[in-house]
């Protein structure tokens, strides 16, 4: 994001200010959502040997297998061992008033180069029960500050969005909301006020009831996964817990449950099919959510035998443009009229979106093995396929480990 001068009332690069918002989130979030263990994600169970021995060997390389996601892997683990400031004994001289607060914070933001902020009040269910060693974790903050950073559309316009390039445009994005998280805490606890960064590998929340809660987002058919109306499912995000008295934004309804509804692009695409057809969400943990395959998903993307990762569903996904020109009146229409969502689906196919760009590719296409990086046997063949034929590929990995 260039920093400049922004419309008047307008904070970042996105009218965020714009959107309509509401005093709940547009789907059903009850009273009785339980507190989650770390421990359960798919990627801790992987990493236990819980898929099967060759996916846990998988899971230590699945990132850094390819160089450029390997360097940026390198540098997150480096913000994951600072030490936070302490905690300075007195409070700064600045305004008490919550609204003058969060503008500075997200001014600050902003500053650093986040693309989409925004701040809600923190639910104990969002808080981790414990982690994934198993160790009981509290977090008494009142107020969470959440980072959205882009992974980069062109990049995902020149990329079949399963393959070598896919697991350095998440680190790309972990690593910069990670460093932002942490030079926003340790800022508020110069000025005298509890603060902790949470960020790739250094999570003590979870971050969908986070990004849907402070405005940034709606669920979306990737089952779990929030969709922001200017940067699509193309984001990775961080969060600053506080006691700094903030004023929270509402939640956002921009059309996208009607839209996935219409869509299923992300489902037709998958390439493990982990991602449901169905039009019913169901209600899990007094949540409602689309029943994703997180085994299904967990799989592929660690035992991809064509890339570093997976990205496929946010490669396709009709939101995935860049915020400029025809697609800002594009995503305004989408926003208004239920009735264009079938018809931008057909023209999404039609004019070819999710297909590779291959002028925008500039990296190589690496893979490490036994610490030498070759050209790798396959490079985007899963999702060149079929759908059956991308599933009978990626379950020859589970084929192995039962041998």
């Amino acid at each position: 994001m260039l920093e400049g001068r922004a419309p008047e009332g307008q904070l970042g690069h996105y009218p965020l200010e714009r959107l309509k918002r509401v005093d709940k989130p547009t789907t059903y979030v009850g009273p009785n959502v339980q507190r989650v263990s770390e421990h359960d994600s798919g990627f801790l169970k992987l990493r236990r040997g819980e898929y099967g021995p060759r996916l846990k060997a998988g899971g230590s390389r699945s990132v850094s297998k390819e160089p450029v996601g390997a360097a940026i892997a390198q540098m997150i683990r480096g913000l994951r061992e600072m030490t936070p400031v302490d905690v300075y004994p007195n409070l700064a001289p600045i305004p008490k008033d919550p609204a003058a607060q969060s503008r500075h914070i997200k001014g600050l933001g902003y500053f650093l180069r986040a693309d989409c902020i925004g701040i809600c009040e923190l639910p104990q269910y969002a808080v981790y029960a414990s982690d994934g060693d198993e160790r009981p974790i509290e977090l008494d903050h009142k107020y969470a500050i959440v980072f959205l950073i882009d992974q980069g559309w062109r990049t995902f316009n020149g990329a079949l969005g399963s393959d070598w390039i896919s697991g350095a445009q998440s680190m790309k994005s972990y690593s910069t909301s990670g460093f932002i998280a942490t030079v926003v805490a340790n800022y508020i606890r110069r000025l005298g006020y509890e603060a902790e960064p949470h960020f790739s590998g250094h999570y003590k929340v979870l971050m969908p009831p986070l990004v849907m809660l402070s405005g940034l987002g709606e669920m979306s058919r990737f089952g779990g996964t929030i969709l922001n109306p200017f940067l699509g499912p193309r984001f990775k995000t961080s969060a600053v817990t506080t006691n700094l008295p903030l004023e929270p934004d509402k939640p956002i309804d921009f059309g996208l449950q009607h839209y996935c509804q219409v869509c299923k692009k992300c489902a037709r695409e998958c390439p493990s099919q982990a991602i449901p057809y169905s039009d019913e969400m169901i209600i899990y943990n007094d949540y409602e959510t689309y029943e994703l395959d997180v085994e299904a998903c967990t799989r592929m993307r660690v035992g991809n035998p064509a890339g570093a990762m997976c990205g496929r569903c946010i490669k396709v996904c009709p939101w995935n443009k860049p915020y400029e020109g025809i697609h800002k009146l594009v995503e305004w229409t989408l926003e208004r009229v239920s009735l264009s969502h079938r018809f931008s689906v057909w023209m999404d196919d039609l004019l070819g979106y999710g297909r590779q760009n291959i002028e925008d590719k500039w990296w190589y296409d690496l893979e490490e093995v036994e610490g030498i990086f070759q050209v790798p046997e396959k490079v985007g063949a899963v999702v060149k396929s079929s759908p059956l034929a991308q599933k009978k590929e990626v379950l020859a990995v589970e084929e192995d480990d039962s041998e």
